[in-house]
């Protein structure tokens, strides 16, 4: 799955081969290829901590190339990332994530507020119980990672401006691990940190 045609050149390269596995298999048991398509061991595409994708590492520039691999990305059952068209596939590197949610929308109040992010590439996703939102701590800073979930096992990371609006508007409550600080998203309350620590 050779990138923009300015930036590699139309050749099969050494590392492919064309395997016809059951198409069922296609991610869950990659490196195996679904029936007719072309098998790339490596592709030289990398998306970094963010959100930045590099060819070879030159910075690929132009969003909507970026928008057209996007749009093809999946991740196997070991969490490893594939570019995925109905004739190749290939597997890139990610630093983190492949995604920034960039922009938040909420409409409603409460258990009945919705919760929409914008990502990096324009990729529309509402949190929800099959795109949630979680925070991890940075164990080398202790600072909060918030992310999305996306379709395809994919991940979105919430910006530092994006999370403190988050904040702005969370809500306490009693949940079953006592108090809980967070906002609801269709029906589901999503903890945001402790509510007595600082956000």
């Amino acid at each position: 799955m050779p990138p923009d045609p300015h930036i590699h050149a139309r050749r099969r390269p050494p590392s492919a081969t064309r395997v016809t596995a059951d198409p069922v298999q296609l991610i869950d048991a990659a490196p195996a290829s679904p029936r007719g398509r072309l098998l790339h061991a490596e592709l030289g595409i990398r998306i970094d901590r963010e959100g930045i994708w590099y060819y070879h590492e030159s910075v690929i520039q132009r969003k909507e190339l970026i928008c057209l691999f996007a749009s093809t990305l999946t991740r196997d059952a070991e969490g490893g990332y594939w570019l995925v068209t109905p004739t190749e596939m290939g597997r890139i590197d990610v630093e983190d994530v492949p995604f920034l949610a960039v922009e938040a929308f909420m409409a409603g109040e409460g258990a009945n507020r919705n919760i929409s992010f914008r990502t990096n590439v324009d990729e529309i996703v509402t949190a929800d119980n099959n795109n949630p939102l979680y925070v991890v701590t940075n164990q080398r800073t202790g600072e909060p990672m918030p992310y999305v979930c996306l379709p395809r096992k994919r991940e979105a990371r919430i910006t530092r401006a994006v999370f403190y609006d988050l904040v702005a508007h969370g809500e306490e409550r009693t949940g079953s691990n006592g108090r809980e600080f967070g906002l609801w998203s269709r029906g589901t309350f999503f903890v945001l940190g402790d509510p007595g620590a600082d956000a």
